[in-house]
């Protein structure tokens, strides 16, 4: 089970028992003391009985670990991951897969009811696909520790800053996670090794790419050593010797440009690797293709699709209507989009910049996109919701909205303002299996006047 490297000098760590009730959004188990206090339980599940050793103590609940299952649920499987526990990027592989779904819908619900005050007409099915090497964007630890034998490549541990040694990731793509022996390797072997804190990793159709961050120069061997890796694991690497505009090719030095393709749309969209993304690709197809059927559109339809990104709903909605406008808060992101306009060959659809956390947003700043009318609206921003764009969606005169969110607390907060205040409808709702073994919960609603 996970480490805890805390002060415990006032913490009683003497082993307890306890029978978990229910589980919380973080995926703990949830259960009473015999004082009645509220113990949230690491790797712990509805229904059994544990025996824990407490890791935090509040005044109203404490935190504690599993050391024992005593009586196991049902629905317990054996984790894949051999680090599983340790690491922090997955928390719910002693889950079944079907049943993971299934909390996270719960908890969509919950959130609905206790923040929103709202509840869906119908339940959609929940979206999901593979439960096993689906990631495709990940932001690797590095650090350099001779006394754990050299270079430490992974992800961080589970409520700490240590980085959990890996060999290989069960999430990540196959031939993303087959790479990690010989980069740490490779990292081990450069002049300034202690000077490498992280590796993002990013997987297009087409490529794998590594962004190394390092802060101190390479020298000409260390640029060989890097080149030779890439070379021999046909991977494009790319070095970050400071801030996000200091990203630039190592090998190949013109590298092809990045992209992904949506078949069914015949949409190529081209990324740079410091670019958002979503994480599942085989769930993103899907999303995309739901989310246009859920907004019904048609070939006369206006649609506005707020928080665009690089064209990831824009563009298969040019295809199916009759004029799409595209709204970003990163200028960056808005030339991408422009630019996969123009490869794609698409004259019915516009990308603006705009401030969406801006309240007091102005045409004459963000353009004339605020002053018309759409048939349909598409949401998709990021964690803290989209409070500040909600209240203005009556003056777009739309008869459906369909929310993407990432947040279940915010989506159901900007639920209850499009259902209890601007008079709409929340039609249909559910949960999508972006993240299998974690505790996010991606969703999706659809509201109608």
């Amino acid at each position: 089970m996970a480490r805890r490297r805390r002060n415990r000098k006032q913490l009683d760590l003497t082993p307890r028992e306890i029978k978990i009730e229910s589980m919380a959004h973080d995926g703990r188990g949830v259960g009473r003391g015999e004082d009645g206090k509220v113990v949230f339980v690491d790797f712990a599940l509805p229904g059994e009985h544990v025996r824990y050793v407490p890791v935090m103590n509040r005044k109203s609940y404490l935190f504690g670990t599993t050391i024992e299952v005593l009586e196991a649920s049902e629905h317990r499987i054996e984790p894949k991951c051999a680090v599983f526990g340790d690491c922090g990027g997955c928390v719910l592989q002693h889950l079944d897969e079907t049943v993971q779904i299934q909390y996270k819908q719960q908890a969509l619900l919950e959130n609905f009811k206790k923040i929103g005050d709202v509840q869906p007409q119908a339940l959609l099915e929940p979206m999901t696909g593979d439960h096993w090497g689906y990631r495709r964007r990940a932001r690797l630890g590095a650090k350099f520790v001779p006394k754990k034998g050299g270079m430490i490549v992974g992800f961080r541990e589970r409520n700490t800053s240590y980085i959990q040694p890996t060999d290989k990731c069960e999430v990540l793509y196959p031939e993303v996670s087959a790479l990690f022996p010989d980069l740490r390797t490779t990292l081990e072997q450069t002049s300034c090794n202690d000077k490498i804190p992280q590796v993002e990793i990013s997987v297009a159709d087409n490529a794998i790419v590594m962004i190394i961050r390092h802060l101190e120069a390479f020298v000409q061997n260390d640029l060989d050593l890097l080149t030779d890796f890439a070379k021999r694991n046909h991977v494009q690497v790319f070095l970050q010797p400071g801030n996000l505009k200091s990203v630039h090719p190592l090998y190949p030095v013109e590298p092809d440009a990045l992209y992904y393709d949506f078949p069914e749309f015949d949409i190529r969209v081209e990324f740079l690797p410091t670019d958002f993304i979503q994480v599942n690709s085989g769930i993103n197809q899907q999303l995309v293709a739901k989310a246009i059927d859920l907004l019904d559109v048609q070939i006369e339809d206006r649609v506005l699709d707020l928080f665009c990104g690089v064209g990831n709903f824009t563009l298969p909605l040019a295809r199916k209507s009759n004029h799409v406008i595209g709204v970003e808060g990163d200028q960056a992101l808005v030339n991408r989009a422009i630019h996969n306009k123009q490869l794609n060959k698409l004259g019915n659809v516009d990308f603006h910049f705009g401030d969406l956390f801006k309240e007091d947003m102005n045409s004459s700043s963000h353009g004339d996109w605020l002053e018309q009318k759409f048939d349909k609206i598409l949401l998709d921003p990021p964690r803290s919701g989209a409070a500040e764009m909600i209240k203005r969606i009556p003056e777009f005169g739309a008869s459906k909205v369909v929310y993407v969110s990432c947040g279940p607390a915010t989506l159901a907060r900007d639920a209850g303002v499009m259902v209890n205040q601007h008079g709409y409808r929340m039609t249909y709702a559910g949960v999508i299996d972006m993240f299998p073994h974690t505790a996010h919960v991606e969703s999706i609603a659809v509201f109608e006047k």
